[in-house]
């Protein structure tokens, strides 16, 4: 007979505590449910934490930067009563092989000024595509906060919903029409090519379009993941990026804050072994100690691999719903390295400390250099942020941290090989590209952190190392996201809910799935 870790029935148990998942159950609790979450590691946050790999040095390990987190979840969870503080990230600063540079800034006047000292015609273009991308957020903005409608469907809500989006893109103007259905169908590249010529702008710009994706930035539908993430603000300004002081397991902790203070019971080191199912019910959870708790409704943040394959005893999902579950697409892509450094880069194109190293760092010196297949990249494009220079609590006086996002790195390597053996190689041709533009690097390096798609896996659940819980493609977004006919957060299975990033509106450190959820739920009448 299992045992039962409390005897206390929960309205909801909300299985992974990252930034969704806690989401999901502070939006239930103030709504009145009693709500249990449980994480299997050690600290909440999933992807979006903060840990202190090295004695005083605590790296964002995974997800590094904000920007998406919607502004209505910041306002009804009161978070920066929370300890939620956005600092601004400002601007992207590109080193050229050359000796040259492009840096573009949140000051629009040196920004267009700086293009122009590489192309004249491309400085007035940039004011133009500034618009054009606005015009296309404020049409798909609305969307990140409604479940998707689903065009195969009859149902009057539905309809009306899709109704909503034709009248405002009808109400677009026939220009801003014509690019947004450019942006969902064609590839970064091909869309930022009509817009301007210097190469190196192009390429930098284009490296919005292929994170959390196995695709390049010549493929099909990468100007919509360039979209993506051109959407996020700060304060409602589009395009605007920031650290979370204290890392990003402080915007994950705040969350947890309010989640805590709206009645919700969070426990860590508690893993899942199943999730119970009676009578095409979810009733509660199997923890792998044997314990078994009982809830209402079940609302998982994890994965749908994890979810449906690894949590659900075989037989009790349609084998339509496992088809699209199989054919669901994860291929990571990308790896970190965080380094703990006794000083700061010193660049060959801007030498000396400056504002340059204040915002991102962009290794992205051109649009070949970034389309890249197959094998583990050994000249990557890498986006580096040092977050020291504007929160010094997360490094010991005078020594710094530096978040180094990667790719190309596959989860899947060639036959022979395998993660555990080129990890290192992996993070010396990381290091080996830096020093290629700020030689120094290798000299204040004092420890490293070396993040594949694998560990990814194995330590965060992410699949494949997909930091999105699977691709941001065409055909896994919207109402297809994550199986075609289930992207409304329900399941085959009465009372067991997904809220996590595989599902709409998908990933970043937005909360979006995890609030829809909640609010799904809530409609639902479940767990009252």
């Amino acid at each position: 007979m299992p045992a039962v870790a409390n005897a206390t029935k929960y309205d909801v148990i909300v299985i992974g505590g990252g930034h969704n998942g806690l989401t999901t159950a502070a939006y239930l609790a103030k709504a009145g449910r009693k709500v249990l979450v449980l994480e299997r590691r050690h600290i909440l946050g999933g992807a979006a934490c903060t840990e202190e790999v090295f004695p005083g040095f605590k790296f964002s390990v995974c997800s590094y930067v904000v920007s998406l987190l919607r502004p209505e979840i910041i306002r009804d969870l009161d978070l920066p009563r929370h300890g939620l503080e956005i600092l601004p990230l400002d601007g992207t600063f590109t080193p050229m092989p050359s000796g040259d540079y492009l840096w573009r800034v949140n000051d629009h006047g040196k920004t267009h000024r700086e293009i122009a000292r590489h192309s004249r015609v491309d400085a007035e273009a940039y004011d133009e595509f500034g618009k054009a991308m606005q015009a296309m957020c404020r049409f798909v903005k609305p969307i990140l906060s409604m479940v998707p409608p689903d065009p195969a469907t009859l149902n009057p809500k539905e309809l009306m919903k899709m109704l909503f989006l034709g009248r405002r893109f009808q109400g677009m103007t026939s220009e801003d029409k014509y690019n947004q259905v450019q942006l969902m169908t064609m590839s970064a590249i091909d869309f930022l090519d009509q817009w301007f010529e210097t190469d190196v702008l192009k390429a930098t710009m284009s490296a919005s379009g292929i994170i959390g994706t196995f695709l390049g930035v010549r493929s099909p539908g990468t100007a919509y993941v360039l979209l993506h993430h051109y959407m996020g603000e700060i304060d409602g300004a589009f395009r605007a990026w920031g650290f979370a002081r204290g890392g990003t397991g402080a915007i994950s902790n705040a969350i947890a804050g309010a989640a805590r203070e709206a009645g919700v019971e969070i426990r860590t080191q508690t893993p899942i072994a199943k999730i119970l199912v009676k009578n095409n019910r979810a009733v509660g959870v199997a923890l792998e100690n044997g314990d078994e708790i009982f809830a209402d409704v079940i609302s998982s943040s994890v994965d749908p691999r994890l979810t449906f394959v690894k949590m659900i005893e075989p037989g009790n999902l349609p084998d339509e719903f496992m088809d699209g579950v199989k054919r669901y697409k994860f291929r990571g892509s990308s790896g970190k390295v965080n380094l703990a450094l006794d000083g700061l880069p010193n660049f060959k194109c801007l030498p000396g400390v400056g504002a340059h190293l204040r915002g991102a760092m962009s290794i992205s010196p051109s649009v070949e250099y970034m389309e890249k297949y197959g094998h583990w990249s050994s000249h990557p494009y890498i986006d580096m942020v040092i977050p020291t220079l504007t929160d010094p609590s997360v490094a010991p006086p005078g020594k710094h941290v530096m978040s180094c996002f990667v790719q190309y790195a596959p989860y899947k390597l060639a036959p022979g090989l395998n993660w555990d053996t080129e990890k290192e190689k992996f993070g010396d041709a990381v290091i080996n590209t830096i020093a290629e533009y700020a030689p120094n690097i290798k000299d204040i390096i004092l420890h490293r952190q070396v993040v594949t798609p694998l560990d990814l896996e194995r330590e965060w659940g992410l699949t494949e190392g997909n930091i999105f819980q699977g691709e941001l493609s065409l055909e896994q977004l919207f109402f297809l996201r994550p199986v075609a006919g289930w992207a409304a957060f329900r399941t085959p299975i009465k009372n067991l809910y997904l809220c996590g990033s595989a599902t709409h509106p998908g990933g970043g450190i937005m909360g979006a799935p995890g609030r829809l959820a909640a609010l799904e739920i809530l409609k639902d009448g479940k767990a009252a």
